[in-house]
């Protein structure tokens, strides 16, 4: 018996102008899968997270989720499915820790009456879950870089959504608070079976943490599967342009 992935490219391609940025795409994900998407800069990682988060139309080709074409599924719909935690951002105005994680239930919130108590507890959870209930109370525009990815990925587990999609989730941290969101991925994954797709540039940390890695250069997959294989010397020599020798790469957790 065959399972319906839960969210599925098919031959998808985007050009901005006359710049092709994906061409002919195919990737499939299983419900509580953990993915790393790897490669070089401009390689399509970024521009695949949008067309799963549904920000970005493909040009041809199709994204499906739960077999449902992206573009026929509601906004609000579609974020209760779909959490996205975005590279670092800053935010605008003065908002507290809890105000920040309380976007997270917009999608859930009824229209007219506003959060709810379920909403409040969802939200507390959720500040809990990733250790930052030291952080109540705080501005989050003074938190360190650290502590404010780990608000976002907050904001994304009030969400409640069954897949988690992250670009750069790691960037500008330093190593303790990158192993903190990777371990928190990796918890969300075997824990709540959250569908987990990051876009890294740290092969180690892809290797260590994701039983399956997608390799991506010029727009196109050049190598799928568990990081033995994905992130094998020609993979590391031909997409990375990097002696393997130089480049020691542990076996996933899981």
């Amino acid at each position: 018996m065959t399972v319906k992935p839960i969210l599925a490219l098919s031959e998808v391609s985007v050009a901005f102008g006359s710049r092709a940025i994906i061409s002919g795409l195919d990737l499939s994900l299983a419900a509580g899968e953990r993915i790393a998407l790897v490669g070089p800069n401009g390689a399509g990682k970024s521009t695949v997270l949008r067309l799963m988060a549904g920000s970005l139309k493909p040009g041809t080709g199709s994204v499906r989720l739960c077999g449902d074409e992206l573009e026929t599924i509601g906004r609000k719909a579609l974020a209760r499915s779909i959490a996205v935690v975005p590279e670092l951002a800053q935010l605008p105005f003065a908002m507290t820790v809890e105000e920040v994680v309380a976007l997270g239930r917009l999608p859930h919130e009824p229209p007219l009456t506003g959060s709810r108590v379920s909403d409040e507890l969802a939200i507390d959870a959720a500040i809990e879950r990733v250790g930052a209930g030291h952080l109540r109370g705080r501005d989050a525009r003074a938190l360190s870089l650290g502590e404010r990815q780990l608000v976002f990925v907050a904001v994304a587990v009030a969400q409640s959504a069954p897949i988690l999609v992250l670009d750069e989730p790691t960037a500008h941290l330093d190593i303790r608070h990158q192993v903190d969101v990777m371990e928190l991925l990796v918890d969300l994954n075997e824990r709540d079976g959250t569908t987990i797709v990051a876009v890294l540039h740290d092969l180690t940390l892809a290797a260590h943490f994701f039983p399956r890695v997608v390799v991506m250069d010029g727009g196109r997959i050049v190598a799928d599967g568990d990081p033995s294989t994905a992130l094998g010397p020609d993979a590391i020599r031909g997409v990375f342009g990097v002696d393997p020798a130089l480049v020691h790469l542990p076996v996933a957790v899981g």
